[in-house]
């Protein structure tokens, strides 16, 4: 068989002394002497440093060592030398229940701070002076009897319940111009001239303890027709202001409602109207009345009292904690400036009644023209009516996130008395009888010159959810002071007091169960932990990227370094070791003396 023999080529540095073998083999064997001597100083480092490496243990592919460097508790118990025994079982067990433990509470926690939870806190705040609110007052009877014609009652027919040919039973007023013009009735018109004139119902007028008069008060309209509003703001008007609290210190009127001029009911319709006395709706100067859903009622024959509280900063929070609507510059309203839940209301009806009716009512803003009596009848109330009980989706008027609203306590005592009767008669040149069925006392003023705020903070955020135990300071609570309202939601309740709030150091409940806590009750870790484990997942995934490629660098350089395989017949054909010897300086080899190799000019020194 053929004997085959390896030889490796060797190279000298290009500086060597020229000689007999330097004169022979020239630069190029020098050069490739050069480059496979640094090739094995390099594999010779590799080699070292991985020795090096593997005899200090720094393998990031060591698990037992990290597991002893790392400060998540029980993995150094877990992860030894010598394999898993029954101390290891043991502590293995303990480790993934309190690592289940963990997980369930950190599903818990977040489920709540999924639930978007919050607290309510109320506080109030003394002040020198507070300004004083709109107050709105119409008269329950609409039209009065004796501005009543009869060609203003066959008008008013189809709202007052009357048939054309029925008999009103009661004397009517001759007609007026207008019946003469030849223009066509016009509502807003009629309720203009018919109503209930502040002129005539006004008898008293005090604030502050000064003179007011009708002056004083602005002209509004309303479901009850023509109403009056008193310190409005507008007209350019300034809003009053009051400096004290308690009786006398507010609104004092005296009203005469004159119930001789009712209308008689004729028939049961969205317009009439059963009660004696008037509607009062106190509110804010942004907002509009809306007194016949919010207004509330004041009897004749009684002096009214009615204390306020202003609640001047109601601050909501926008979902998804709260379902309040963050207003805008622009209030998204096609007949307001500024949004309010009344405004909202009012514009909404007033756009439903011009898409299905064509027409809109006295009290609504815009330029379409006013609903007849016969469109109230057949197509105004019906379609407002099932605005409300039907089509609840079309008018969604959501809580604006900041509101001033005025909370209110009513008293009453009899007016007038027995001593009073003949000198009030006499004064308004009345009879008795009439000053007790007609007569009215209404004072509105604020208990104590102080405001409440009410604002909705969020009770769980991202802060507390990752780990921070907050030490909220909740107000001791005061005797004789309410609590604050309390969400259901809300796992936490402030209470608030008059004055400076007493504070004492107190956990919330709402935050004990974060995920920092219980990662660190449970299995001892911190961020840090976090952090060691993720570093060790990258050094062990940078190994077997790093090896897996220096593989690969490997076998290309070994599959570069092997030898040419010559046979022993090529070896006694050529005899390049006597050839050597034999040759004198400078001379060449042929170029076919390796198999199956290219020619070259120099033929490169070997050993055999």
């Amino acid at each position: 068989m053929p004997i085959q023999i390896f030889c490796s080529m060797s190279f000298s540095s290009g500086e060597e002394a020229p000689g007999s073998l330097g004169d022979i083999w020239g630069p190029h064997h020098h050069q490739q002497q050069r480059e496979n001597s640094e090739s094995e100083e390099e594999e010779e480092k590799e080699k070292e440093a991985a020795r090096k490496e593997a005899s200090e243990g720094h393998s990031p592919m060591d698990l037992v060592a990290f597991a002893n460097s790392c400060t998540l508790h029980g993995t150094n118990h877990i992860f030894v030398e010598g394999g898993p025994g029954p101390r290891q079982v043991l502590w293995a067990v303990a480790f993934v229940l309190a690592l289940g433990a963990f997980l369930c509470q950190v599903g818990d926690r977040v489920s709540y701070y999924r639930s978007y939870p919050h607290v309510t806190l109320l506080n109030e705040v003394a002040t020198r002076e507070l300004a004083f609110p709109a107050v709105t007052l119409c008269n329950t009877n609409t039209v009065r009897l004796s501005q009543l014609s009869y060609p203003d009652l066959l008008y008013l027919a189809p709202m007052l319940g009357l048939d054309e040919s029925d008999d009103p039973g009661v004397p009517l007023a001759p007609p007026g111009p207008e019946a003469f013009s030849g223009e066509p009735f016009n509502l807003h018109r009629f309720y203009n001239r018919s109503c209930h004139r502040l002129e005539d119902m006004l008898l008293y007028c005090s604030y502050q303890g000064g003179p007011c008069g009708p002056h004083n008060f602005s002209v509004v309209f309303t479901r009850y027709g023509k109403c009056y509003t008193f310190n409005s703001g507008r007209d350019g008007r300034p809003r009053l202001k009051t400096v004290k609290g308690g009786t006398g210190n507010g609104l004092e009127i005296m009203l005469d409602i004159q119930q001789d001029e009712y209308l008689p009911v004729w028939g049961e319709t969205d317009e009439t109207s059963f009660e004696a006395g008037i509607k009062v709706q106190i509110h804010s100067q942004d907002e509009p009345p809306f007194i016949d859903q919010l207004g509330f009622g004041v009897a004749p024959g009684f002096q009214t009292f009615v204390a306020c509280q202003e609640q001047r900063q109601l601050i909501y929070l926008p979902p998804p904690w709260g379902t309040c609507k963050a207003v805008t510059m622009d209030s998204d309203l096609d007949f307001f400036d500024s949004y309010s839940i009344t405004a909202c209301r009012i514009d909404c009806e007033t756009r439903y009644l011009v898409e299905n009716c064509n027409c809109r009512m006295v009290h609504m803003p815009g330029d379409a023209p006013y609903c007849t009596p016969e469109q109230y009848k057949e197509c105004a109330d019906p379609a407002l009516d099932f605005l409300v009980e039907k089509d609840q989706e079309y008018c969604v008027c959501e809580m604006p996130c900041n509101l001033t609203r005025y909370g209110k306590e009513l008293s009453m005592v009899k007016i007038p008395s027995k001593a009073s009767a003949k000198y009030l008669a006499k004064k308004f040149n009345k009879s008795e009888q009439y000053i007790g069925e007609n007569i009215l006392v209404l004072d509105i003023f604020f208990e104590v010159l102080n405001y409440e705020t009410i604002e909705q903070k969020k009770a769980y955020e991202i802060a507390g959810l990752l780990g921070e135990l907050l030490m909220a300071p909740v107000p001791f609570p005061c005797h004789g002071h309410g609590v604050a309202p309390y969400h259901p939601k809300a796992r936490c309740s402030l209470l608030s007091h008059e004055g400076p709030p007493l504070q004492r150091p107190f956990p919330k409940p709402c935050c004990f169960g974060d995920i920092g806590g219980q990662m660190g009750l449970f299995i001892g870790a911190s961020i840090l932990t976090v952090l060691e484990l993720f570093d060790y997942a990258y050094e062990v995934i940078k190994h077997k990227l790093c090896r897996r490629g220096k593989c690969q660098k490997e076998a290309k350089r070994s599959s570069a370094d092997k030898g040419v395989a010559l046979s022993l017949d090529d070896v006694k054909r050529h005899n390049p070791c006597e050839s050597l010897r034999g040759h004198p300086a400078g001379m060449t080899y042929a170029a076919n003396i390796l198999p199956h190799h290219p020619a070259r000019g120099t033929f490169e020194d070997f050993t055999c």
